[in-house]
């Protein structure tokens, strides 16, 4: 009888053939969806309405990785949540089987590869990679060296006009209290050479924009990961007349989605001079106000968007003296709550909810500017619904959706590490790229450009 290690366990699980290896699986347990490549087999494994990763890895490796995915879910990391790892398992003749770990499918999440099938635009690239870096950023604050950096071991989710980046592997990760320059650095290593192999694949396969160089990539990877780190961590010196600074380094980092728990400032003993490093930073800044103020749990882009919009809701209705809360709610049940009604269920599957209201906000601003009026947020739905909505893929794929239906034919369904049939002649669709013109596109992920950013938050 196989043991399960579970602090949630889901006893639907006890039911499946943990007696058979993961690749000999019956079909009916299984669903076939996109992934990274990997080194172990992984199977996508069908739990009623629920849809499950199931890795097959030795005992040490599923144990090590479920603790540290349950460690990063604690604090706060965009990590998969781990369900379980069973082990004991045996074939009906003895023969013992490695055991398995089991994790939550991220809903409205593709890999890398999924994007890149169609041939992603050279901007839409920059914003994938800005979303590796915070990631990478984010881990490295809370002290975890990762040991495996790639885009094989990540999920993207839409974030408003950006993207969201998922560790989905931690079987090689670390955690320690703080990480040294020397470690940071021995990560960005390994990330160079996982990265530019993948690049490398994608480049051979003629998956790549042909401006897009795997090297230049690498080098932009790793140059804005270092200037985000040195934004978030280094020291600023500045005289001590300035005091206007202080405020303007947590501003920055406010507007990059970062809080500052702790801000280490030493002024000289003349007091013409002040020296600022923040020590304790936490990313999430706009998610945490929105879930304290709505209750809504969104990425970090998604939430600085619907609290714009809040903001926008407070001044059109001559609230600036209500109390914020008071304001929250009555947005959520005018606004927010309004739009979702008006989504058919059958359409829910597309988007996350969050990611539709912020697409009715661009659908109702084109649509006021091209009828010269304030278009209503419940026609913009109407209309966004009709015009847009109705002719997307479906993002969040359920246990009812192959992989074929996201224009790929892999060889085998259920395992596409074996690669998929390249000879369909027409390019499959890319559901990122929905006719999107280069000058609607928003800058990258702030950019990075931490200059313009400053200059920005003078005052």
């Amino acid at each position: 009888m196989p043991r399960f290690l579970s602090a949630e366990p889901d006893t639907r699980l006890l039911a499946l053939p943990w007696d058979v290896s993961l690749a000999d699986w019956p079909v009916e347990h299984l669903v076939a969806l996109p992934r990274g490549i990997s080194r172990h087999v992984v199977r996508f494994i069908r739990v009623g309405d629920s849809v499950y990763a199931a890795k097959e890895v030795v005992e040490h490796l599923a144990v090590h990785e479920y603790r540290l995915l349950s460690d990063l879910q604690r604090l706060g990391t965009p990590s998969v949540d781990p369900i379980a790892v069973i082990s004991g398992r045996e074939t009906p003749s003895g023969k013992p089987l490695d055991p398995i770990l089991v994790t939550r499918h991220l809903q409205f999440s593709l890999p890398y590869r999924a994007l890149f099938s169609s041939g992603v635009r050279h901007d839409t690239v920059l914003r994938l990679l800005d979303a590796l870096v915070v990631l990478i950023a984010r881990i490295h604050l809370l002290g975890f060296l990762w040991g495996d950096v790639s885009l094989s071991n990540v999920l993207f989710r839409r974030d408003a006009g950006e993207f969201a980046a998922y560790l989905v592997d931690a079987e090689t990760g670390e955690l320690h209290d703080r990480l040294s320059a020397g470690q940071r650095e021995h990560e960005l290593q390994i990330a160079r050479t996982n990265l530019f192999g993948e690049f490398c694949d994608l480049e051979a396969g003629g998956l790549l924009d042909e401006a897009l160089k795997p090297l230049t990539l690498v080098e932009t990877i790793e140059a804005r990961y270092r200037e985000l780190w040195t934004e978030l961590t280094a020291v600023e010196e500045f005289a001590g007349n300035e005091l206007h600074r202080v405020e303007s380094r947590v501003r920055r980092l406010n507007a990059l989605g970062f809080d500052v728990a702790e801000l280490d400032i030493e002024t000289s003993p003349d007091g013409n001079s002040i020296r600022i490093q923040p020590k304790v930073v936490d990313a999430g800044h706009h998610s945490r106000r929105l879930l304290r103020l709505t209750g809504l749990d969104t990425e970090e882009h998604q939430a600085r968007r619907l609290l714009n919009d809040l903001d926008t809701y407070r001044f059109r209705t001559g609230q600036w003296n209500v109390d914020q809360a008071v304001v929250a709610h009555k947005w959520l049940t005018d606004n927010f709550q309004a739009v979702v009604r008006l989504i058919p269920q059958e359409l829910r599957a597309k988007r996350d909810l969050a990611q539709v209201f912020h697409e009715v906000l661009d659908y109702r601003w084109y649509a006021s500017q091209r009828e010269f009026r304030e278009v209503p947020i419940a026609e913009a739905a109407m209309g966004y619904v009709k015009d847009v909505l109705i002719d997307l893929p479906d993002e969040d794929i359920s246990a009812d959706v192959a992989a074929a239906d996201l224009g790929q034919s892999p060889v085998n369904p259920y395992d596409p590490s074996q690669g998929f049939d390249d000879d369909n002649g027409e390019q499959p669709y890319d559901p990122w790229e929905d006719d999107v013109e280069d000058e609607d596109l928003p800058a990258p992920f702030g950019g990075f450009d931490i200059d313009t950013l400053r200059a920005g938050k003078k005052g």
